[in-house]
């Protein structure tokens, strides 16, 4: 890092930079590619989640035959709550179509609330997907840019001594790619951070409606089975 002309654009402090330094910056400029990917997929899916759920809770909630909108919604719906109102007909149908007994009500009852509890969980752990991804990036890519940093600076203070020139000439390329690789991982970890914790809240909101729909809709079916008595 002697004397010469040194380009200190992005593009010129990675190709100066040392071949450490260059992997850690290669593997936080792929990490937070790969976090904006996951961030822009993830807005769009629990965004159409909602708009899906509030339509389905519409037709739902209108007073229509369940049986018409079971039909409707189809056996394998994209959105989580006409999933799980799907998964708990296909259940009642299964075990009422040849009639049921009233000793056999909370037995009914009991795998209904199963089944729904199956399908939550499955529906959860689907948009759960990769958040693991974005709070690994967030706790991790500020250290790996620090020792990116520091890297760079042991090879600056290695220069100094090569040259034994103090000089800003010498110092400031090797300081640069150091402090460039810290901003790499800041920029990676920033919004990964930001976006898990808003898609943390996004995903307890609709585990709450669905935990609050099952309860609704298991004390329909329950009224139902009294009625058929």
């Amino acid at each position: 890092m002697g004397g010469g002309a040194h380009d200190l654009s992005m593009v010129g402090l990675f190709v100066q930079a040392d071949i450490v330094v260059q992997i850690v910056m290669i593997v936080l400029v792929l990490a937070s590619f790969w976090s904006w990917a996951i961030i822009i997929d993830k807005i769009l899916r629990f965004r159409r989640i909602t708009a899906d759920a509030d339509e389905f809770e519409n037709e739902f909630w209108s007073g229509g035959n369940l049986e018409d909108l079971q039909r409707r919604v189809g056996s394998s719906p994209d959105n989580p709550l006409a999933m799980l109102f799907a998964a708990a007909m296909k259940e009642w149908s299964r075990s009422t179509e040849k009639g049921i007994g009233k000793h056999s009500h909370t037995g009914l009852q009991a795998r209904i609330h199963q089944v729904m509890r199956v399908t939550i969980d499955r529906e959860v752990e689907r948009l759960e997907k990769y958040l693991g991804f974005l709070a690994t990036v967030g706790s991790t890519a500020t250290f790996l840019g620090l020792f990116g940093t520091v890297w760079g600076i042991m090879n600056s203070f290695q220069s100094i001594a090569a040259t034994k020139d103090t000089s800003l000439a010498v110092v400031a390329p090797g300081i640069a790619e150091a402090l460039f690789a810290t901003a790499l991982g800041l920029v990676a970890a920033i919004p990964a951070v930001v976006a898990y914790n808003k898609f943390s809240n996004d995903l307890q909101r609709i585990i709450t409606r669905l935990e609050g729909f099952a309860g609704e809709f298991s004390a329909i079916l329950s009224r139902q089975l009294d009625l058929s008595d």
